[in-house]
């Protein structure tokens, strides 16, 4: 009997979180044709509560004490990380197209590290500096700020590009609460208890924004003409996806799961193409630009984290900044 190795596991998982991610802006973008943006985070995140306690069920009744005990920390890193994320992020693809999401959500790990410089006092290495611009640089154009998608006439992408970029914000903060928890929460709880956290208060919100007209709720029709994306959004990219990315990380390090990341856009424009879409020069441009920033950070990280710790001698002061691998 063959015996699969641990880590082609974890590539595997990743491949298939990454793959599955970048086949969410392509099914939301058909989804929100039907269901607006608000209403369908409260939908996708119900098929994910439902998965999560079927996971956590096993348990017994551990994870509910934790739940209790942290519930209003854990339902604030919800709501920024599956609430404001996924509204934004979901208001910006309505505005925007597939490919565009998907290299918007690559740039994360980044995004992460400048976070970390701002809040903590992190300073990022020079060549992620270096690597962010480029990879800004990249979405800048990309989104068709210089110039104009076909899709959408003589109208650039640039507002729902910008929409979703500032929504990924929503994504950084709630993984920072991962390490916060790590010695609390395991993968699975965090995530789990999280979206249970949280779910009450992105119903609420969903109710407050359809009475202050901001949000429709979806017609029966609407449900029945988009239920499969609907099931594929709530199950397989909020839920099975994440699973198989945590599995993946923890298997192979954060370094070599953050690499993986690179591919998302790489298959959202893959699958675009098998659609017949085919991209324009500016978004080729700008996917190049941002994945090789990504490759770059990705191979800086790894070197910084290889690289032996020099021992500062008493009385001696060093200059220096600190650096940390991706997050």
């Amino acid at each position: 009997m063959t015996t699969i190795h641990p880590r082609s596991l974890g590539i595997a998982a990743l491949l298939l979180a990454t793959s599955a991610w970048g086949g969410m802006f392509l099914v939301s973008k058909g989804v929100l044709d039907h269901v607006d943006p608000v209403w369908l985070t409260l939908i996708r995140y119900s098929f994910s509560v439902v998965l999560f306690i079927t996971l956590i069920a096993p348990r017994g009744m551990a994870p509910w004490r934790k739940l209790r005990a942290h519930v209003l920390p854990l339902a604030v890193r919800g709501v920024a990380g599956y609430g404001v994320f996924s509204v934004m992020l979901l208001t910006g693809l309505a505005h925007s197209v597939p490919s565009h999401g998907a290299i918007i959500m690559a740039t994360t790990p980044m995004t992460t590290q400048l976070l970390r410089w701002a809040l903590d006092g992190v300073r990022p290495a020079r060549a992620t500096l270096l690597t962010s611009l480029l990879a800004l640089a990249g979405v800048v154009i990309v989104s068709g700020a210089l110039s104009s998608h076909a899709d959408f006439g003589e109208a650039s992408t640039a507002w729902g590009d910008a929409v979703a970029f500032a929504g990924t914000l929503g994504w950084v903060w709630y993984t920072r609460g991962a390490a916060q928890f790590a010695d609390r929460l395991d993968v699975i709880e965090y995530s789990a208890l999280t979206v249970i956290a949280s779910w009450p208060l992105l119903a609420i919100g969903a109710a407050l924004a359809t009475v202050l007209g901001a949000a429709d709720i979806p017609s029966g029709d609407g449900l029945l003409l988009s239920w499969h994306g609907l099931v594929y959004v709530g199950l397989v990219s909020s839920a099975i996806a994440v699973l198989a990315f945590n599995y993946g990380v923890r298997s192979l390090g954060t370094i070599t799961g953050t690499a993986f990341l690179n591919f998302i856009p790489v298959s959202a424009l893959l699958m675009s193409v098998a659609l017949g879409k085919l991209p324009s020069g500016n978004e080729l441009l700008g996917m190049v630009m941002v994945v090789s920033a990504l490759l770059i950070h990705t191979v800086s990280s790894r070197t910084q984290a290889k690289a032996p710790v020099r021992e500062i001698q008493p009385g001696r002061h060093h200059k220096t900044g600190v650096c940390t691998a991706s997050s």
